[in-house]
């Protein structure tokens, strides 16, 4: 019952945390309950102190013949995973800004409008699967805004491992009772996607939908700059890059870095500042440095995170897989894996 509970905490709510070694972090006290159901085992999480709504999860019960629900491409042999992943604490983390949206073509401040990929997005996107295709991933994070989803699923169409991305959606019971997977067999051959807003992209108040050059035109084109560029200088009941970063940063410190130290690889599909902020904490940039990154439209970037530090591998302007990534050995032998698996 234990690899069912592990595959069941999946799917709580992205606000409280699963540390990916079968605890639960956030919850204060909490009471599991067993209970028989038609289709298999019903475990019930209630938690105690001052939270008194509770959450219900159901899933099927493995087989006893059947209760491994690691990936079968395990970047260790023997039964030994957990420990290797202690030893070497070497895990990838993917940061991917979205493709090019309908709104990125028009030349329109975005934001944290919510508007969709245009062809060359998609096809951005995809591309984007295809140089991380060999790369692990076990848990996917995207903003709440649907170019950053529609990236990070048309991304994980190409990878070898044909897992399916799965939304998480928590947004009230009726959702998470509704969207609920019933199956270990499934949960095994799928990825959770949590949605958070904290990804989402620097809000630019009152420039969202003007046109860049218009906007130029009017305001000037130096005070247009110190909007857009600047540190701590937000547009028009707007967000600053480093109001962006408070928060952004903030997420990826307490939910995303804990799951990468117990062993996860971690996948991130957001956008140009809330990526920015991310790396300046990743990188140790400076306000002054950060201003100045730019980040490409579907282009991975790559960290190692080994020993509690995190590691570049890869550059935003890479022409190839081969240009961008300098495997570790951890991840030759992943691909192998997935060589051996198409024979």
């Amino acid at each position: 019952m234990a690899v069912a509970f592990h595959q069941a905490v999946r799917t709580l709510h992205s606000h409280e945390r699963f540390d990916g070694l079968g605890s639960l972090k956030g919850f204060g006290n909490v009471s599991v309950k067993l209970s028989k159901g038609i289709s298999g085992d019903s475990i019930s999480v209630r938690r105690g102190g001052c939270h008194s709504s509770g959450l219900k999860l159901s899933v099927v019960r493995a087989s006893a013949s059947n209760t491994s629900v690691a990936d079968p491409v395990s970047l260790t042999s023997g039964n030994k995973t957990s420990d290797s992943h202690k030893k070497s604490n070497e895990t990838a983390l993917i940061l991917i800004r979205h493709g090019e949206s309908l709104w990125n073509e028009k030349n329109l401040f975005t934001g944290c409008v919510d508007v969709p990929l245009t062809k060359k997005g998609v096809e951005e996107a995809i591309e984007a699967g295809k140089r991380i295709s060999n790369i692990p991933v076990d848990m996917i994070y995207t903003s709440a805004l649907i170019r950053a989803q529609m990236t990070a699923m048309l991304a994980m169409t190409q990878h070898r491992r044909k897992k399916v991305p799965i939304i998480m959606h928590n947004e009230t019971e009726q959702a998470k009772l509704w969207s609920q997977v019933y199956s270990v067999e499934t949960m095994k051959q799928s990825i959770p996607v949590i949605t958070a807003w904290q990804l989402n992209e620097r809000m630019y108040g009152e420039l969202q939908g003007l046109n860049k050059q218009e906007t130029a035109d009017r305001f000037g084109k130096e005070q247009v700059h110190e909007w857009r560029r600047s540190y701590d200088i937000p547009p028009p009941n707007g967000e600053s890059l480093e109001m962006c970063a408070q928060r952004a940063v903030a997420y990826f410190r307490e939910y995303i870095e804990p799951l990468l130290l117990s062993g996860k690889h971690v996948m991130i599909a957001a956008h140009g500042n809330s990526l920015r902020s991310i790396i300046m904490y990743l990188d140790k940039l400076t306000s002054q440095e950060v201003i100045s990154l730019e980040l490409s439209t579907g282009i991975p970037m790559l960290y190692i995170f080994k020993e509690g530090k995190f590691i570049r591998r890869g550059s935003p302007i890479g022409p190839s897989e081969a240009g961008v990534y300098a495997y570790t050995r951890t991840l030759a032998l992943y691909r192998e894996k997935l060589d051996e698996m198409r024979h």
